[in-house]
């Protein structure tokens, strides 16, 4: 783990004191090193078939961020926060499947006829998936990997902030991201200048049912 910045323990007060900061310090830069064990900690949210569709394209030097800025709507946090990870969903990205599932037999996870049998029947069916479907899965899987980003970087003592408003269209012009990619949202991560502001959350007994929903 990176010495740049203690790693909270406490869940709770991690998921607690998490916020959506729009206001960050543009001095404060997150080292790429850091950046990297962040994704690799996000990554290890569960996906469908642990197929890992998700992919990032990270923004951190001031051309680029001026770039994406007026694709995101002009939010003053894309020119501010020390990086911007633009998660992506990878269309294709079931084909990695092959490639898992080999170093998981490798790595003494699984059985290889237990691998062979299941990528037999499923990577026909992924491929026979309509683009609807794909789409919807892969938005699926950057939505896990998302969340846990945004809480391995509150506990390192950071904040972030999800944005879904951003012009998808240009943002694969501008960046000349293959068809394959998806842009999915945009998260801004930094050192906050201005605290986040608490929030309400609806009670939990008005949200969830117990084996049925009363009509």
């Amino acid at each position: 783990m990176s010495t740049t910045t203690a790693q909270t323990a406490d869940y709770r007060t991690v998921v607690r004191e998490r916020r959506s900061v729009r206001h960050y310090d543009p001095t404060f830069k997150i080292p790429d090193s850091e950046l990297r064990e962040m994704l690799e900690e996000a990554s290890l949210a569960p996906s469908s078939s642990n197929s890992q569709t998700w992919r990032f394209l990270v923004i951190t030097n001031d051309e680029a961020k001026k770039r994406l800025h007026p694709i995101a709507n002009g939010q003053q946090q894309v020119l501010d926060a020390s990086a911007v990870i633009v998660v992506l969903g990878d269309l294709d990205g079931y084909k990695e499947m092959t490639r898992i599932y080999g170093d998981a037999v490798r790595a003494g996870y699984m059985p290889e006829d237990f691998a062979k049998q299941y990528l037999e029947r499923s990577l026909p069916m992924y491929a026979g998936l309509s683009p609807e479907k794909m789409r919807n899965l892969v938005g699926f899987d950057g939505g896990l990997v998302s969340m846990q980003f945004m809480l391995t970087a509150k506990s390192r003592g950071y904040d972030t902030v999800p944005m879904g408003g951003f012009n998808p269209e240009k943002l694969i012009e501008e960046f000349k991201l293959p068809s394959n990619l998806a842009p999915l949202l945009l998260i801004a991560v930094g050192r906050a200048s201005t605290p986040g502001r608490p929030t309400v959350r609806l009670p939990i007994d008005d949200i969830t049912f117990w084996n049925k929903i009363e009509q």
